[in-house]
């Protein structure tokens, strides 16, 4: 499960990949309820967007902003039946969280090291996400969060290597280059086929 992640900062990647403009934040190492950039796509005029949003989803029916502590990840075997997850997933609301690396323990000394996991050629990372919209009851305030997704991980060379050895192992699922659109472009049906481990970049850890 992913709870850090360091929001990319290159600003040509993104404007090559997306035609898009990376906004500036004064937070590029991301927790639950923190903002990180997400590129997502309207269905109804087809056009591509960039934001910050919050880390940790808020379906509209949250009672308030602490909620989205738990749901920064959601499992891909249920998104589609949790409450939390259910709506945005229905109404394809795909999105691509821009990623640096992200954090995981490695207990391989025995104890846990925080350990950031990168793309092998040094690229940034575009994770697959969900997305949805909570207005604050007070404020009227308008708020974009969204979860990570995650598969299982006991195949893959890298992430297998990560968390308790009793615990299963589980990644987000940064997608190849050539996956991007596919994915925000997806149908409920075709995003599970893209959520596998062979839609991962190569990955590596120091």
């Amino acid at each position: 499960m992913c709870v850090q992640y360091l929001t990319t900062v290159n600003v040509d990647w993104v404007k090559t990949h997306f035609d898009l403009i990376l906004p500036s934040s004064a937070t590029h190492d991301v927790f639950p309820t923190y903002p990180g950039p997400i590129v997502l796509k309207s269905h109804n005029t087809e056009c591509a967007a960039i934001g910050l949003a919050r880390f940790g989803l808020l379906p509209s029916w949250a009672k308030d902003e602490n909620f989205g502590r738990k749901t920064y990840n959601a499992r891909v075997e249920t998104v589609a039946e949790k409450p939390s997850y259910k709506r945005a997933w229905a109404k394809r609301h795909y999105a691509l969280a821009l990623a640096d690396a992200f954090y995981e323990p490695c207990y391989e000394s025995g104890k846990a090291v925080r350990t950031g996991i990168r793309q092998t050629n040094g690229e940034p990372m575009a994770i697959a996400s969900i997305w949805d919209t909570w207005t604050d009851s007070e404020s009227g305030e308008l708020i974009v969060s969204f979860s990570m997704l995650t598969i299982n991980a006991d195949n893959h060379s890298v992430m297998k290597r990560f968390h308790k050895s009793e615990d299963e192992k589980r990644t987000v699922v940064p997608l190849r280059p050539e996956l991007f659109n596919d994915w925000l472009n997806a149908t409920p049906e075709s995003a599970k086929a893209l959520l596998q481990l062979d839609s991962i970049p190569d990955l590596s850890f120091a």
